[in-house]
């Protein structure tokens, strides 16, 4: 960005305006960014990435039922292991 010329201070003020809410933006963007990655690194949902890699490799009925209990199974463990 090169040096800008102003003819009025009203175009500055728009200027001025205009940056501080694409700073706003900007932070926002960096505080969801933030949000995903904390929620990523939660144990059930690396449990979940891990063995949900795996579901698809399982033929037939086998997958759905492990696709289906999955959830329970998880939430069961975590609950007996305090997470």
């Amino acid at each position: 960005m090169g040096t800008r010329k102003y003819s009025s201070y009203e175009q500055i003020d728009r200027e001025l305006e205009i940056l501080k809410i694409e700073k706003e933006i900007s932070l926002q963007k960096v505080r969801l960014e933030f949000q995903g990655i904390k929620e990523n690194l939660e144990p059930k949902n690396i449990v979940r990435g891990i063995v949900g890699s795996y579901v698809p490799s399982f033929p037939g009925k086998y997958g759905q039922i492990i696709s289906i209990a999955l959830p329970f199974i998880t939430k069961w463990l975590f609950k007996k292991r305090g997470f």
